[in-house]
């Protein structure tokens, strides 16, 4: 009978391929939970702008000036 009872091949190459493959893994759940996170955020930012009034988006622009400094230093106006 054979000695190698290394059925799943834990030593070598195929475990470098195995740890890379879940660290990728890994690093994949790492960037969709930053995402989910960020989405949900959003969408409470969303939820809260729809209880405001309407008056409330219908306001004066808080810097009326602001428009005409851009004008002035933007090269193609």
């Amino acid at each position: 009978m054979s000695e190698n009872h290394d059925y799943l091949r834990t030593a070598g190459a195929s475990r470098l391929y195995g740890d890379v493959l879940l660290l990728q893994l890994k690093g994949a759940a790492y960037a969709a939970v930053v995402l989910l996170a960020l989405l949900a955020g959003y969408m409470v930012l969303l939820g809260i702008s729809s209880l405001l009034p309407p008056e409330s988006k219908e306001a004066l622009d808080p810097t009326p000036t602001s428009s005409l400094i851009v004008e002035e230093l933007s090269p193609y106006a």
